[in-house]
């Protein structure tokens, strides 16, 4: 009977995101293909839309049904709020990078502030609790992952297959690590609605996450990595091992692009995923990276999650190869095209 609730409200945050996506569909702006686009269609864009809304609403339930802790609702919904709103603006027009810049900022604080800070976390038997300066690398973290999830939302199904393995890896070790703390509840209301959208988004894409699904799903992620923190502390690292191929695809690809002058800022078609689609196969790439997340990243985040494996040195071990396959496909070289 515990377990009825959970299952009937991601079953209906699935069907919402699934019923919300198609009828923005229908409402949402084109996104014209350029020369730096990833697809030759006009497409509407936009469509994450449902998954914030069905997001939102499902983590306001659970708050009210005590299954989830009020200030970690507030926390959630008030920064997701924030990033979707920016990102939906940015979808229908044009923010400023520097406003698009500290809203990022302000809705990190407020997440950071009311999950309870950067918690403390321990690397090779040394504990890192920094205070003042920990709590501002932590909002650095979270505006970077916020940030890259939308440098990788660029081709069909990638970021909804990335958020839909990482969440359900994550439900797993969740529950491995801090049985009964029902930190598994957020990720899989995470996961439910990003599988309502990705029906939509499979190859070929019918519609387009948009800013304001990319940017949400990156805080979120994020946010789910430190509250699991706060309860296990090494699940921090079993989080960003899962993360690896975002992580490593985005960060490599934004170091290359800097150390050669180009603006960085600047829309472009030279991460690793887009070099490896360039004839179009956005389905194969699509599902290596949900391949790449379960069968590697994921039993190592397990061996962190139970104890068996230092995290730091479990998230160097997990990001080796991908370092080098992102550097053989040619993560940061720019475009032939």
């Amino acid at each position: 009977m515990t377990l009825l609730f959970p299952a009937l409200l991601t079953f209906i945050v699935f069907v919402a995101s699934w019923g919300l996506t198609g009828w923005f569909r229908g409402r949402a702006p084109l996104d014209v293909p350029n020369s730096r686009s990833s697809h030759s269609i006009a497409t509407p864009r936009g469509g994450g839309v449902a998954i914030v809304l069905s997001t939102l609403v499902a983590l306001l339930v659970l708050g009210w049904t005590d299954w989830l802790a009020w200030p970690s609702v507030w926390g959630l919904c008030g920064g997701g709020a924030v990033v979707a709103l920016i990102g939906f603006v940015d979808d229908h027009g044009h923010v400023r990078r520097r406003w698009r810049l500290i809203g990022h900022f302000a809705a990190s604080v407020w997440v950071l502030a009311k999950l309870g800070g950067a918690p403390p976390l321990t690397a090779m038997g040394l504990t890192l609790d920094s205070g003042w300066l920990g709590f501002a690398i932590v909002a650095l973290y979270l505006v970077w992952m916020l940030n890259l999830t939308n440098f990788m939302d660029g081709i069909d199904g990638i970021a909804g297959v990335e958020v839909l393995t990482v969440c359900l890896s994550g439900v797993l070790l969740n529950e491995v690590a801090a049985p009964g703390a029902r930190l598994w509840i957020t990720p899989l209301v995470l996961a439910s609605a990003t599988l309502g959208f990705l029906m939509w988004n499979w190859p070929p894409a019918k519609i387009f996450m948009g800013d304001v699904g990319s940017g949400f799903l990156g805080l979120m992620l994020a946010a789910l990595s430190l509250q699991a923190a706060w309860v296990v502390d090494r699940l921090f690292w079993s989080w960003v091992i899962l993360l690896g191929v975002f992580v490593v695809d985005a960060t490599l690809t934004l170091i290359r692009r800097v150390a050669r002058g180009e603006r960085f800022y600047e829309a472009h078609r030279s991460h690793a995923f887009q070099h490896a689609a360039r004839p179009g196969a956005h389905a194969p790439v699509t599902l290596a990276v949900g391949a790449i997340n379960l069968c590697w990243l994921l039993p190592l985040a397990l061996l962190v999650a139970l104890g068996l494996l230092d995290g730091l040195l479990g998230v160097l071990i997990a990001f080796a190869p991908l370092v080098a396959a992102a550097l053989w496909l040619g993560a940061g070289k720019p475009s032939a095209s």
